[in-house]
Parts: C-alpha cells; structure tokens; sequence
C-alpha cells in the first residue's frame, strides 16, 4: 500500500512494482537514470518486499541478475536508464540469453511524445536488444502494462528459458493504471516452467541404442543444474557405470570426486586424457549441451563418424554441429525420470575408464602444485582453495586464464550449482559483480570470486557495492600483468609475436583498501595457504592479491 492516500489507480511505475513483488521478486539489480525517476520514487513509497541493490555499472547490474539467478532458479531481474544505460547493461543480457537464464532487463526511456525531437538519451531500444534476447518489448500503451509484464516472465522462464528486455518510456511511468489489470501467472517465477515431456517412442530409441553399445558416455551442459536433475542424471550414470563428461557450464552436474565424473572435456578444461576417452566412444549422448566450438575442440571431438544422440530444450541446438542418430526435444529431468524407467542395469566400466584418466591428469597436477620456487602456479591456487574451503562454497571464475584450471582440478564434493562462470560469450569482468549476485542469493554460504588482472579492471567499482552491503566475499586476483590467454594464443599460434597484451602491474591489495576492504598481497607459494585461512574468517569483503 503507498504511504499516501490514492483513489483506485495506479501509476505505471507503481504497477511495475506491484507486478514485480508478485512474480516474486526480492531483488532487483541496477542503476538510477533521470528517466528511471518515477519507478525509483514508486519504490520508495510502496510498502512491499523488494530490496534494490544499487550497483556501479549497468554491465554490473546484469551480471548479478544472470548470477542471482543461476544459483536460485528464479528469474534475475536489472534496471537502467535510457542511452548509454541500456548500452552497458548488453553483456550480462546476452550472456544470460545464450546460456538459456531467466533475466529480464527493464530499461526506461524518454517519453513517448519526444520520440524523433532528438531529446537527450534517445535511443532505439527494440532494435537494440532484439539480437540479444528471446523477447523483448516497449511499453507504449498504459493498458498493456500488465499483459507485457506478465508475457515477459513466460517467455523467459519457459521453452529454452532465456533474457527479455522491456523498454519502459517515461510517460507510461507517470500514466494511470487501472488495478484490476494487476494480476499474476505464478506458474512463472522460476524456470523452467512448462517442462516438455519427451516423446516415449524416442525414449525408446535411446534406451535401445544403448544396449547395442559397446563404449558410450553422456555429456552435459548447463540444462542438468538449470532443471534440477542432478540426482535423476546420477542414478541413470550408476544404473550403466558409464563416463559422465561436461562442458565448463555442466560442471556440478555430478560431485567431481564421483568415479563415474571425467570432469570438463574441450578446450577449456579437458585433457589430452579425456580427449581419448571421447575418440574411443562409439555412442555420444548430448544432454543439454550445445555441442559447440571450446566442448568438441572445434567439433574435432567427437569426430563426425561418431554415432550421436542429442537431447535439448532447444530445437536450433540440434544437428547444429552434428548429424544425430536419434535427437529428443524434451525438458532435461522428465527425460532422464522417462530413462531410468525404461534403461535396464548395465556396466560399461565407467568408473574404470576415469579412474585411468584421473590418475594421469592428476599427476602431472601433482607435481606442478608441490613447486615452491618462482612465482606461484595456478595450480598451488587451485589446491589451497579445495583444501580449505566450506564444502558448499560458491566459486566464481572470471572466462580468462582461471576458468581452465578451476574447470579442470577443482574438485567438487556435491553435485549443485556452486561453479559459476560466463562461457557463453566468455566476455572478461563477470566474476567481480556475479559474485555479488551469488551472496546476496546465498547469504549463508562461502563465496569466492577469482579473476585475473585484466578481468579486475574491468568491474573494480563494484567493490565499493560489496563494502557497502558488508558482503563477506573473498576477492582472488590473480595478477601477473597481461592478458594471459591471448598472448597464450600468440605464442602457440603466431610464432611468440606478442603484440599489445601487457600492462603495467597494479596493487590491487592498495585498490581494494582503499575501498575498504582487508586485503594481502601474496609473492610466495609458501605464504599462500595462512593468507587464505585469513581470508575465510573475514567478516566482511576481503581480497588476495596473488603474483602469478
């Protein structure tokens, strides 16, 4: 109820709030515009559950959304101004869109009545963002406030669940709203909703198919965690002992110390170990799982004559990259319930075939991790961290040199959504503001954000966001003055012509302080683990930087 007496109307920002709290909506992440003036001033005088949380960068805003909502399953919602506001806020949308999250972006505008009389921030935003999302709307009629609110939630929570954007003109935010119109579906506060049940003739099909097998394994996206299947998919890996692979969003789908787990395969956390288990498999089955570029190794593996099976939300994702055998449109958990019913017991040696891989991999880990002379390795980082961390800790790794050997070594003792990164676009500054979006979500668990210098540079201003929410982060830095993963390609690829990737070094112990949080710069591998058990007992937000 406002804090004023008002007759039986509302404001068109007043009935976004409404709306809003009645899709369940506790947090909303962005950034204030002087077209945002009558939804911030609707905020203030509602009484309702919503709590803003102001960030410094609408890039920002977004990434906590998509973060927010990968943990919780509900939709992230963000919030910016016209112009260069809706520009920023882009990364985090498409990223959330082409990993299949429920966002929506709000963005306001200037009134309706000065489109075309070039007011300031004008911009055309449909066009802007229909490249970008799976819908995407303005608001040009009061009356259809509450239609296209309501429409937003169902096309981002159901199908392939993905990001809209709504473009919210400032006139329609001073326009009266009838409150009859006022109303929700809560059939779409999470996703997915409306889960398509797989055909039972396909069904069939695989279950077939994989008792013709000699050799299979399963490969996993994102759509495992997104559903909530992760004890479906296990019971149907343990039911066959069969190797259980994922792409780097899949990892979580199964515990990585579970026998049957091979971990992350392609470019971006495999091994040369699990690149073979992938070329001696005479059956691949994609499950939710686009099957692109980094998983396949440029769709080297599996090669081209492999049998394929691929089961997706996503029709567009089928036969994208491969000719399948058999291919299930379905929802990921009532087609692995559909499995386990009909999938008779079997043992295709799964646990063997990756004890033999891990033990290799982890060998060549072993010995790299133990070096105590130089510069600290990733690898020593990646071990303390497993170590000492709360079991159920949340890890949030920046797409750059980090992803690699987080994807690839650390280990996991749950399945669940505790590892966090943006391979979608890959695109640098994620893990500073997602982490924020994953603590607030998850107040009572452990989070760590771990990005490299180039990374930092990118969303440093959030510390102050963390500071001020007295979020009991620990900030990684990984620092060693370069964009690390292009020059590795300039090396590999370019004859060592290294060309415009280093910069100076920076002392982000000194940044992050001045922000006003504690921080460590670490020099030695030997100094690293009594730094970490410091930071794990901080109360509030605390940073490492780590000279690598």
């Amino acid at each position: 109820m406002s804090k004023n007496i008002r007759s039986n109307y509302l404001t068109g920002a007043e009935a976004m709030v409404k709306l809003l709290e009645g899709y369940e909506v506790k947090y909303i992440f962005g950034l204030c515009g002087d077209t945002s003036l009558p939804f911030y001033d609707a905020l203030y005088q509602l009484t309702h559950s919503i709590k803003h949380i102001l960030t410094r960068d609408e890039r920002s805003a977004s990434y906590m959304a998509d973060a927010y909502a990968r943990v919780t399953g509900k939709v992230g919602i963000c919030e910016g101004p016209s112009g260069g506001g809706a520009t920023y806020m882009i990364p985090g949308v498409v990223e959330a869109n082409e990993s299949s999250i429920s966002v929506i972006s709000i963005t306001s505008d200037v009134p309706l009545t000065s489109i075309g009389h070039f007011p300031l921030t004008e911009l055309k935003q449909k066009e802007l963002f229909k490249p970008l999302t799976k819908w995407n709307e303005i608001i040009e009629e009061p009356k259809n406030l509450g239609s296209i609110i309501r429409n937003s939630f169902k096309q981002s929570t159901s199908g392939r669940p993905g990001a809209c954007h709504i473009c919210f003109p400032f006139d329609i935010q001073t326009a009266e709203i009838s409150e009859e119109d006022i109303w929700v579906d809560k059939k779409f506060t999470k996703f997915p909703s409306l889960p398509l049940k797989p055909d039972p003739l396909k069904i069939d099909q695989i279950v077939q198919e994989l008792s013709k097998s000699k050799n299979p394994m399963i490969i996993c996206g994102g759509a495992i965690k997104n559903s909530f299947a992760e004890k479906e998919l296990q019971r149907l890996v343990e039911k066959l002992n069969i190797v259980l692979a994922t792409s780097v969003t899949g990892k979580g789908t199964l515990a990585d110390i579970h026998p049957n787990c091979l971990g992350v395969v392609g470019s971006n956390g495999g091994s040369i170990y699990s690149r073979e288990v992938i070329k001696k498999s005479d059956l691949v089955i994609f499950i939710g799982c686009r099957a692109g570029s980094v998983t396949t190794e440029k769709w080297q593996y599996p090669d081209s004559q492999t049998k394929i099976i691929h089961i997706d939300i996503d029709q567009k994702a089928i036969e994208a990259n491969y000719k399948t055998h058999i291919s299930l449109v379905a929802d990921a958990k009532l087609t692995l319930i559909e499995l386990n019913k009909k999938t008779k017991k079997n043992d295709f040696k799964g646990n063997i075939i990756v004890a033999g891989v891990k033990r290799n991999k982890f060998s060549e880990f072993n010995k790299l991790l133990k070096d105590n002379k130089g510069l600290i390795k990733p690898e020593r980082i990646v071990k303390e961290l497993n170590d000492i961390l709360p079991k159920n800790t949340y890890i949030v790794v920046d797409p750059g040199t980090p992803c690699p050997y987080f994807s690839a070594y650390y280990n996991f003792s749950k399945s669940g959504r505790y590892f966090l990164t943006n391979r979608a676009h890959g695109a640098l500054g994620y893990a500073l503001p997602a982490s924020i979006g994953v603590q607030i979500a998850k107040p009572k668990n452990k989070v760590v954000s771990i990005m490299g210098d180039g990374s930092f540079g990118f969303t440093v201003g959030e510390l102050e966001t963390a500071f001020r929410l007295k979020l009991p982060i620990i900030f990684i830095v990984i620092s060693n003055s370069v964009y690390g993963w292009i020059k590795a390609g300039q090396k590999s690829s370019f004859n060592k012509r290294y060309y415009s990737v280093d910069f100076t070094r920076t002392d982000h112990a000194k940044v992050a302080s001045a922000y006003g949080l504690k921080a460590w710069t670490v020099r030695k591998p030997q100094e690293l683990k009594k730094i970490i058990l410091k930071a794990v007992k901080q109360k509030g937000p605390c940073l490492i930087d780590i000279i690598s």
